[in-house]
């Protein structure tokens, strides 16, 4: 966008040729750049016209360019209302000399903006892309490999070394954390690790649109847990959001073929756990002197899941994915080389869609964050649906949409706040 000056003076020019009244008022193009007319008022003084000087007007007019007229009008046709300043000579006439800025920075704001947009845009798609192929890769794995435990350590094992890689060159800032800081985290480590090892114990006994229908139900315990440990009471309109979401997931599970127990409180106690890590940053991570930003604190509690899972893996299942367990586990008709790859792949978009939703989070606020969230629910459960060929009644359907769209709904409902009580 431009920015325009205007000067508007008397200017001593030589004396111009005498017109006739009949004539049309003279428009005389000039491009001059922007410059002071007070001396030309003096020199118009000086030379001996009666005609009081019009002190310098500045207006500021978006969208000319440099330019500057000169117009001039005999006394017996005044232009545009502007009384005659002039002798008959017509010496004097009235200067509009005009100044532009650059459009370079309008137009940088709007390339930037559209710039933004479509990087945007593409996390976005990453972030699901991820999370659909982390889906499909970890059920397959699950699916012939039944040891939970060692395909969580073996997700953390891929993020670790994959932090580690980052910090080594240099890809992102490498955090100097104090003892104080390292404490604070730990909590937030603890349910992390217990978050994604119930989701896969889960995984491994339901279909995927099953669980990530149940999972739907984290509003609810984030409302509960907030209000029991943070004194966050709901509003009227939160806790309405929530009748539909309790009342899908109860529906949906009613009726799905996949059911079991097992598989139904795995994914409970997976909510459970990601919203009190939720609440926990909040209760926990409040000093902004100390604070990290997102990607720095889910790198640090990947690695620190790594080293709390080890030794829980261990002592449960042991160690399942060493060369002696595997070559077994082939003698009993296990394809090997496929849970590997699939394995490896699904650590990889495991880490991969976590940093983009972080990425996300810093760009854009909650609530937006969360309508994504519930979109990319919806994305899973459908392309799960299809590429397992997973059996939907309508009734399981019915469930499932009606809980999304309770979780659609508590996403919107927040943004409003509560009015201030007046004395």
């Amino acid at each position: 966008m431009q920015s325009a000056a205007f000067t508007l003076s008397p200017s001593a020019a030589p004396a111009a040729r005498r017109r006739p009244a009949s004539a049309a008022a003279p428009l005389r193009f000039d491009p001059v750049r922007l410059s002071s007319s007070s001396s030309a008022a003096a020199a118009a003084r000086r030379a001996g016209d009666a005609a009081p000087a019009i002190p310098g007007l500045s207006v500021s007019s978006p969208g000319l360019p440099r330019r500057s007229w000169c117009l001039g009008s005999p006394p017996s046709r005044p232009w545009g209302g502007v009384p005659y300043l002039g002798s008959a000579s017509g010496s004097d006439r009235l200067e509009v000399r005009a100044t532009s800025v650059p459009e370079a920075a309008g137009e940088g704001e709007k390339a930037g903006g559209l710039g933004k947009t479509v990087e945007l845009g593409m996390l976005f798609g990453l972030w699901y892309l991820f999370n659909i192929y982390f889906n499909i890769y970890n059920k397959q794995v699950l699916k012939a490999f039944h040891y939970p435990t060692n395909v969580t350590l073996a997700q953390f094992t891929v993020g670790s070394v994959l932090v580690i890689l980052m910090w080594t060159f240099n890809l992102y800032k490498r955090p100097k954390l104090s003892r104080s800081q390292l404490l604070a985290i730990v909590p937030l480590a603890v349910v992390h690790t217990l978050g994604n090892l119930f989701t896969n114990m889960s995984l491994g006994k339901v279909a995927v649109s099953f669980t990530h229908t149940i999972k739907a139900m984290e509003p609810f315990f984030s409302v509960l847990l907030s209000a029991m440990f943070l004194g966050e009471f709901p509003s009227i309109w939160v806790v309405s959001s929530l009748l539909p979401i309790v009342g899908g997931v109860a529906l949906a599970s009613m009726t799905e073929a996949s059911f079991n127990w097992a598989g139904f409180w795995s994914a409970m106690a997976s909510n459970l756990s990601n919203q009190s890590r939720n609440v926990l940053s909040k209760k926990v991570m409040v000093n902004k002197e100390e604070s990290l930003d997102n990607i720095t604190l889910f790198s640090i509690i990947t690695l620190m899941s790594f080293v709390l899972l080890f030794p829980v893996t261990f002592f449960t299942e042991g160690l399942k994915f060493t060369p002696a367990s595997l070559q077994a586990a082939a003698q009993q008709g296990l394809n090997v080389q496929q849970v590997l790859t699939r394995s490896f792949f699904a650590a990889l978009c495991f880490h991969a869609y976590q940093q983009v939703s972080y990425m996300i989070l810093q760009r854009v606020s909650p609530v937006t964050h969360s309508v994504g969230n519930c979109v990319k629910r919806v994305v899973v459960i459908v392309s799960s649906v299809f590429f397992f060929r997973t059996p939907v009644s309508p009734i399981n359907s019915l469930g499932t949409g009606l809980a999304l769209a309770g979780v659609f709904l508590y996403s919107r409902v927040k943004r409003i706040k509560p009015k201030p009580k007046t004395a």
